[in-house]
């Protein structure tokens, strides 16, 4: 029988690990200050992670915590006590890409499970089974590999290791995004957690003696986005990925926004659950998945290395802006039901009139129309034009905290 497989989602601070939490995920998994490959996330502090993990274990759900830079000396010194402290805190599991790093979490962490990072580049089973007889839990399996080459190491590894692979989100052109663009041209070490991602820059070729003239760097007729990657979005092939074994869906995105994480993670929430209550319902309300998936900005979507045979290479040749369907405009904070009000904390201007949609945790997309706004002193306002102002808008249904407004981008 197959396993239903957990849906894992990031969260890039506590903020995003309680959207993520709240809005369907079985896991998150979560970077401290320390050793962590998104530096640009906010990430935990050590009070913080310990928090985290009272609160996901509160929620009957695990935290696992990315170790998974790629260190280098000075970096070791400090990771027993860093590996120590993880244990003491009680986390699920550690997510590590370096044998080393691997030797001094079993020998200072012995009772945390320890993860295999996609950066560790895990493409064949014996690879897998190396990890395995160490004593790894799971791995996540390289980007790289088709779904054949996926039920093929799933067919020939223990069922007892698990295989994680990602589903959705932001891809790398690097191998398993092992890159030193960011470190050359800019100093800063994608491989340590500060990439610059030089690779979605235009590019033009200049001659040497004829500094200033520019020629563009050409494939065809597309322009210089030669390194630009499109997004992974797999919601539209759960029932392919449940048959293969996967153990965990990875969702990318540590640095993407609290709509972002709570909107996506839905989705594939309520894809799965269709998916092992009737394979029918799931493909009834597939369209459905894939209009969620659609409401976050993203580049276009590609189903990444999982069917080799497909015509679509993955690049994005045209501009490297994001496509924003929908445009997030209020985070709605309480609801007050003696005088039917939302309370909202704006993020783009919303004006009365606007058509809203309503995207809640557990509940279907609502529409409405903000007939009727109000400043945080009660005077009626025909718009709010400043981002965090505080206002309420008259709705006659319930809505819980932790919920977004967004309206549909004027351009569709």
């Amino acid at each position: 029988m197959v396993k239903k497989p957990e849906i894992l989602a990031p969260a890039g601070d506590f903020s995003r690990l309680i959207y993520a939490i709240e809005y369907g995920a079985d896991a998150v998994y979560v970077g401290g200050e320390e050793f962590s490959l998104r530096a640009a996330a906010g990430n935990f502090t050590r009070a913080e992670l310990r928090r985290a993990v009272e609160y996901v274990h509160g929620k009957q759900k695990k935290i696992y915590v990315a170790c998974n830079i790629v260190p280098r000396n000075e970096d070791l010194d400090k990771l027993p006590e860093y590996a120590a402290f993880l244990q003491d805190a009680g986390v699920d599991a550690v997510i590590i890409s370096d044998l080393g790093s691997f030797t001094i979490f079993r020998r200072h962490a012995p009772k945390v499970d320890i993860h295999i990072s996609t950066q560790a580049n895990v493409s064949n089973y014996e690879t897998c089974m190396a990890w395995y007889h160490l004593g790894a839990k799971r791995v996540v399996l390289a980007r790289e590999l088709s779904l054949d080459e996926i039920l093929e190491i799933r067919r020939r590894v223990p069922e007892e290791m698990e295989l994680e692979t990602f589903v959705h989100g932001a891809m790398c052109m690097a191998y398993s995004g092992r890159c030193l663009l960011s470190q050359f041209l800019t100093g800063r070490d994608s491989n340590r957690g500060y990439c610059a991602q030089p690779c979605r820059w235009k590019y033009t070729l200049m001659e040497e003696k004829r500094p200033g003239q520019y020629f563009p760097v050409v494939e065809g007729e597309k322009n210089t986005l030669f390194m630009n990657s499109k997004d992974l979005s797999m919601i539209e092939h759960l029932p392919e990925l449940c048959e293969a074994g996967i153990a965990s869906f990875k969702i990318e995105g540590r640095i993407k926004t609290e709509y972002y994480v709570a909107v996506i993670t839905q989705a594939y929430r309520r894809a799965l659950d269709d998916c092992f209550s009737d394979v029918y319902l799931y493909t009834k309300n597939l369209p459905t998945y894939v209009e969620q998936v659609d409401m976050v900005s993203h580049r276009p979507y590609y189903t990444g290395f999982y069917f080799p045979d497909s015509e679509d290479c993955g690049q994005s040749y045209h501009e490297p802006s994001y496509i924003r369907n929908f445009e997030l405009v209020g985070m709605i904070t309480g609801y007050d039901a003696l005088s039917r009000r939302l309370f909202v904390t704006e993020k783009n201007k919303i004006c009365a009139g606007d058509e809203l949609y309503i995207v809640e945790a557990g509940q279907p997309l609502r529409k409405f129309y903000a007939e009727k706004m109000y400043d945080e002193t009660g005077a009626p306002i025909l718009f709010a034009p400043h981002p965090e102002m505080k206002l309420t808008i008259e709705y006659d249904k319930y809505v819980t905290s932790h919920s977004f407004l967004v309206k549909k981008n004027k351009l569709l």
